[in-house]
């Protein structure tokens, strides 16, 4: 194991993220609010801590997979506790472990909170709480791979860590560059949303913070009642397009660019997921049209949510907790499927519910026809093996972390609904879950212990399981591992 060039990119981010505070230190001076000292101290703790760690001199600058699985682990969760020190600091939340789970449902774009009066809280405090949706939502290592040069061999092994997806490949042959197009679409949309949501009518902090929030796909809101609180349907539109457009694989975005439309409409992945969110808005809203007696507003709330929900989002414009049954089921299964393969969202992935569906129809028609050869195929490509099993050892995983999870958090005594889907909404970065955890609740009322449960369920949901994991094993902490 390569310890100090783990230290030496970690101190890296962390500089990074001292850099970062500059921008809610000046939203506090504007509103003046009197609160630059609370960024002022983060930043010297993030600026001293980095220094120390990229104090050591490197002789091997080398790094392999497992390196890279554990810059990523480290570099997120001193990330998440560098960033929760603002709302402890200002006194905003005092606890710790409440800063912690925020700022961690921040930074892995789920979007659950503690806070039971958003509005009271300072604007900068807001700003930076829905700012770490934005930073997280592409990744803040794509981020510094972007803007710091790294080897390619290096680099390559931390990008395939951290952006989520069966799997990760480049766009072009340099990785620098890869990240440096993946930040710039990511941008260029994000001001597109808020240009848009201006022209809504809808305030300018809101605005920003209502884009950083669609663009990581997490949900924070400046308001108590999310986006609901605007009664805005022009800007209701504006967020589900754009929940739905960084649902997208970005790498899409980038056929695009080079004009290679036919690609992007062949994408299998594309359609199923677009397929997806059209039944799904649909059935919904004829499942809740008789609660709300036209069928307008059923499809104005049906299809809000059902983009806010498969694209991990969070946001919402109603109480699903009031829906019957059938439409919270939906809702909860959207929580399972998730968002596009390289895209911002959560979730299992259309990708891997794509993989995993063949795999189960070959093997059905093996045990009909043993001596059957059939080839698993994923936008016009034939899978190999590995990846076909990897993902499906994936899927094993992931339900044993749900079920053994669900069953740590229900020592909290809620009912089983609130218990499971809370477990639900933070392994798949959604937000809301339903009764106690429900999309007019918070997670305030959970004990200590579940909080922090949940919260590596969030890292372990957005670094998708190895990352996190991997720094339970002892033999990969041995220098010869």
């Amino acid at each position: 194991m390569n310890y100090k060039m783990i230290f030496s990119s970690v101190g890296q981010l962390l500089r990074v993220e001292a850099v970062l505070m500059i921008l809610p230190t000046a939203v506090s001076f504007y509103y003046g609010e009197n609160l630059s000292y609370v960024y002022g101290i983060t930043m010297a703790l993030l600026l001293i801590t980095s220094i120390i760690m990229t104090l050591p001199k490197i002789s091997v600058k080398r790094i392999y997979a497992r390196e890279g699985f554990m810059t990523v682990a480290v570099s997120w969760i001193l990330m998440s506790f560098f960033g929760a020190l603002p709302f402890v600091i200002s006194g905003a939340i005092p606890s710790i472990v409440d800063a912690w789970f925020e700022t961690v449902s921040g930074f892995t774009t789920t979007g659950s909170s503690i806070l039971t009066d958003i509005e009271a809280m300072p604007k900068s405090l807001l700003f930076w709480r829905s700012f770490t949706h934005w930073i997280g939502g592409m990744g803040v290592i794509v981020f510094v791979l972007a803007i710091l040069p790294q080897k390619s061999t290096q680099s390559m092994h931390i990008l395939r860590a951290e952006v989520p997806g069966p799997t990760v490949g480049k766009l072009v042959s340099k990785t620098m560059v890869t990240a440096r197009i993946l930040y710039l679409i990511y941008t260029f949309l994000t001001i597109v949303e808020i240009i848009l949501l201006l022209i809504c009518k809808i305030p300018l902090f809101d605005s920003v913070t209502a884009a950083f929030s669609t663009a990581g796909t997490g949900g924070f809101a400046v308001k108590n009642a999310s986006i609901s609180a605007y009664n805005n349907l022009p800007a209701e539109i504006v967020i589900s397009v754009f929940m739905l457009l960084f649902g997208i694989n970005f790498n899409l975005f980038y056929l695009l660019l080079i004009k290679q439309v036919k690609r992007v409409l062949k994408s299998e992945e594309l359609w199923v997921y677009l397929g997806i969110v059209a039944v799904s808005t649909l059935v919904i809203a004829a499942d809740i049209y008789p609660l709300l007696g036209s069928f307008g507003e059923a499809l104005r709330q049906s299809g809000f949510q059902v983009a806010s929900t498969i694209t991990t989002t969070g946001f919402v414009t109603a109480d699903f907790n009031k829906w019957p049954t059938l439409s919270q089921f939906i809702l909860v299964l959207l929580m399972f499927v998730g968002a596009c393969a390289g895209s911002t969202g959560g979730g299992l992935k259309i990708g891997r519910i794509i993989m995993l569906a063949k795999a189960g129809v070959r093997e059905l028609r093996r045990a009909i026809n043993p001596k059957s050869v059939k080839c698993i195929k994923l936008e016009g490509a034939v899978l190999e093996r590995e990846t076909v099993s990897n993902t499906c050892v994936y899927f094993m995983i992931y339900m044993l972390i749900v079920a053994v999870s669900a069953f740590l958090v229900s020592f909290d005594n809620m009912d089983i609904t609130s218990t499971v889907t809370a477990v639900v909404t933070c392994i798949n970065n959604v937000g809301p879950g339903l009764g106690m955890v429900g999309p007019v609740e918070n997670f305030s009322a959970l004990s200590d212990f579940s909080k922090i449960i949940l919260s590596f369920d969030m890292l372990i949901g957005r670094l998708e399981i190895y990352p996190i994991i991997i720094l339970l094993v002892p033999s990969v902490w041995k220098k010869s591992a």
